[in-house]
């Protein structure tokens, strides 16, 4: 399975939405900063709350706001909503390599945004502080890709080492003679020579 082969599918944004979400949307496009667009995207997704244009544009005002936990909250819907058209499992840890075959066969630019849906919620739990959430759903992603066409190996090296940091920096140890927070010292693991 190729996540970049999309060719001849439609875009998630290829898909009409109804006049009335469109003219809130461009509504909210007009008026960016302002409260008003944060009313006329809210508008449009409740006219429209499965339409992945709608959640998209929902999720990008939030992240550009540094609205991180609510964009958090657009994200985990932009995985249920395409994770049911695929007739998919919904709950992304439950999420099988048989699941992504059966989806790619239905659509292939769907699967890959659901797959996109999860590695941005692990971006934006990293965001918020949260380095094991976001391995977690980095590394399920991972575990999906398995070609890496979604380029997230460096990035997991990255928040494995972020999260093994918050490991340590939970336990407060620092040792005297070499000043690396870890325990047992990687210098001297019996103890320092001081």
């Amino acid at each position: 399975m190729d996540l970049l082969d999309f060719q001849g599918e439609d875009m998630y944004f290829d898909q009409p939405v109804a006049p009335d979400t469109d003219l809130l949307l461009q509504q909210a496009a007009a008026s960016y900063g302002e409260d008003r667009a944060e009313h006329c995207l809210l508008r449009a997704y409740f006219l429209e709350p499965e339409h992945l244009t709608v959640l998209v544009a929902l999720y990008r005002y939030f992240y550009y706001r540094h609205r991180y936990a609510e964009s958090l909250l657009v994200a985990e819907r932009a995985i249920v909503v395409p994770a049911r058209r695929l007739g998919i499992q919904s709950d992304w840890r439950r999420m099988e390599a048989e699941d992504l075959g059966r989806a790619v066969l239905t659509s292939m630019t769907q699967t890959r945004f659901l797959l996109l849906a999860i590695k941005g919620a692990g971006y934006l739990c990293l965001r918020l502080g949260d380095a094991a959430g976001a391995l977690e759903r980095l590394e399920k992603v991972a575990a999906l890709d398995t070609s890496d066409r979604l380029g997230l190996a460096e990035l997991i090296g990255l928040v494995r080492a972020r999260v093994t940091e918050d490991k340590v920096g939970r336990l407060g140890a620092m040792c005297g003679c070499c000043g690396f927070e870890h325990f047992p010292c990687p210098l001297f693991p019996r103890g320092c020579r001081r």
